[in-house]
Formats: C-alpha cells, sequence, structure tokens
C-alpha cells in the first residue's frame, strides 16, 4: 500500500498535552473511515489548525490525528454516487482535523456527506485561501442581511480585521456597499484594510477593554470574531434594532455584558456556526462568495506557503503575526 507523509499528532494516555506534530509517512488505513478518498491539492491555516498545533484539548479531541480543517481537492474514489473520481470538491470543519484525520496529508479519506462539489469559476488555490475562515465571513454577512440589515442602515463594524475572517468580511461588506469600520490592533495594517474597501480603521483597544454597559450608538451591526469584552462592546453600540454576528472566541469565550443592548435597544445577536452548518447553506455561501467577493482583493490578502511551513505558521497566526489568509501549497508531496 503507498505510503505517503502527513503531520501526525499523538498522546500518551496520561499525558497533558498531545506530542508536536511529527511528519511521518501514513497509509490510507491510518486515515479514519470515511466513503471518499480525496488527493489534497491545497488547504489553509486557520485559528482552529494554531490551536490545534498548540496542542489544545478543546479541539484536538481524538488520537492519534492529522490536523487540518479545510480540504481543497480531488476525489481518487468514492462509494457513493455523488461523486466520481476526479470530481473537485470542497470540504470545511464537520470535525475534520479535530476528531476525524484531517487536511495536512497527501490524502484525507472521509463522509462524502460533508463535501461540496468546488463552483464553477473557482479556483482550488483560491478556495484555499477562502477557507473556513472567508465561508464563516459569507455566514456571517448572510446572517445580518437574513435579518434586515441594509448598507443605508448605517456602518458595520468588524472585529479582528486583518485576520482571516475579518479581512474577508470587510472585502464583502465593501463590495456589496456597506460602510465598514475595520477593527485591529495592528495599526501598521491601515492601509491595507483602506484596501480592501474600510472606511474607518479602529484600534482594537477601544473595544478590548472592560467598557460601559450601554455606549454611544456607532454602527447598524457588526461582525466579531473576539468574543470577551469585544464582543460586550459592540453590542453595547449597536444602533436601535441592529445585530451583531458572532463566529469566535479569539479574546475569550465570556461574555461580560448586560442585557441592556438587548432590552433597550432591540440589539440581537447572532450567532454563526461554520462547522455544522448544513450542505445547502454551505452551497449558497460559496456561491455567493463567487458572486461578492472580489477575487483581486482575495488575491492581495493573501499568500502561500509550503506543507513543510504549517507549524511555523500555526504558531504565528496564535500570535495575530498573519495577515490576511495563506494558501497551503502541495506540491512538494
Amino acid at each position: 500500500m503507498e505510503q505517503f507523509k502527513a503531520f501526525w499528532i499523538t498522546k500518551e494516555e496520561d499525558a497533558k498535552k498531545p506530542n508536536a506534530a511529527e511528519w511521518r509517512d501514513i497509509t490510507i488505513d491510518d486515515l479514519s473511515a470515511g466513503d471518499t478518498v480525496v488527493r489534497v491539492v491545497n488547504s489553509t491555516v486557520n485559528y482552529k489548525d494554531g490551536l490545534a498545533f498548540a496542542g489544545n484539548p478543546g479541539v484536538l479531541r481524538k488520537f492519534p490525528m492529522v490536523p487540518g480543517i479545510d480540504v481543497i481537492g480531488e476525489v481518487v474514489t468514492s462509494e457513493s454516487d455523488r461523486f466520481k473520481e476526479g470530481d473537485q470538491v470542497i470540504m470545511n470543519g464537520f470535525g475534520v482535523g479535530e476528531v476525524h484525520t484531517g487536511a495536512y496529508a497527501k490524502y484525507a479519506r472521509l463522509k462524502s456527506e460533508w463535501l461540496i462539489k468546488r463552483p464553477e469559476g473557482l479556483s482550488a488555490e483560491r478556495a484555499a485561501a477562502i477557507g473556513t475562515a472567508g465561508y464563516t465571513a459569507m455566514l456571517c454577512v448572510m446572517a445580518l442581511e437574513d435579518y434586515g440589515i441594509k448598507p443605508n442602515m448605517g456602518p458595520v463594524a468588524v472585529s479582528g480585521a486583518a485576520g482571516g475572517v475579518g479581512s474577508v468580511a470587510v472585502s464583502i461588506l465593501a463590495k456589496l456597499g456597506y460602510t465598514v469600520i475595520a477593527s485591529t490592533g495592528r495599526p501598521e495594517e491601515a492601509d491595507f484594510l483602506k484596501g480592501l474597501g474600510a472606511s474607518e480603521v479602529m484600534d482594537r483597544a477601544e473595544l478590548s477593554e472592560p467598557g460601559r454597559p450601554f455606549g454611544k450608538e456607532s454602527w447598524a451591526a457588526a461582525i466579531d470574531v473576539a468574543g470577551s469584552h469585544t464582543l460586550a462592546n459592540l453590542l453595547a453600540r449597536t444602533n436601535y434594532g441592529g445585530a451583531v454576528a458572532a463566529c469566535g472566541l479569539a479574546q475569550g469565550m465570556d461574555l461580560p455584558a448586560t442585557v441592556m443592548p438587548f432590552i433597550l435597544r432591540g440589539v440581537s445577536l447572532l450567532g454563526v456556526d461554520s462547522v455544522m452548518a448544513p450542505i445547502e447553506r454551505r452551497q449558497e455561501a460559496y456561491r455567493r462568495l463567487v458572486e461578492d467577493l472580489e477575487m483581486s482583493k482575495l488575491d492581495a490578502l493573501s499568500s502561500k506557503i509550503k506543507l513543510s511551513e504549517v507549524p511555523e505558521k500555526a504558531a504565528d497566526i496564535l500570535k495575530g503575526k498573519v495577515r490576511g489568509r495563506l494558501i497551503v501549497d502541495y506540491s512538494e508531496l
């Protein structure tokens, strides 16, 4: 049986943390069960991938594990009548890279019900650049639209704007005609964010520190990747009848807020999940991404790395050192 390279994470039964990812040879039989084998062409590095390489127990829940939550590739074999050899597919989430072996290997063995066909007009590299972060950004925009937020209602604030979710969200919102307030802890990225379409760049410290339970109305809506004080401050400053789409916990999983924005301004908190979202919602998100994400901006916020560089970049993403999106190139395999 063919051997191929993979990042392989193991954990001793009594150990508090898993071992560091090892670059080793494995076979298909070492992968989790599934009815479809995909040759991975590209992937990316998300915040959750950074947590996996750091041994975060909330992410890594089964061992041994191949990390990597985004698979962009070509079907090699499938027992499902939905796919055939040669089909170009995308997979985001569903516990892959957490409880089911993931993307950072030459092959991934997956369940066919987790896969969608890569849309016409979207290259594998651009699909990787989008990844879970960009797909989540689109889900957040869709959640605000479904709630009734329109461009003429006022600006939309985006936290973590220079990161993966934030940079794609800024780009999409700007193309759709929204005024975007980009919050970042990296002031040197102001020109980059304005190039993506942000009208204003705000210092992250304005949101990340404990604030008043009820603040001045400042935006019609927001997209938040941080949680904790950032999310509480976004809610406290959202206009009457507005909404905040929350999809992350980069600052923390707590929410030190009060009910005042909800009961005095009718503000809504919209939870956005990308991991278990239904296939139909995923397909619509990717259709919208092809339509509403300016690909030249996606290219501008993306950079390419080799698969062997993933552990280094996974550490960098947790430190806030990664701008935009990373495309993982598998050509060295």
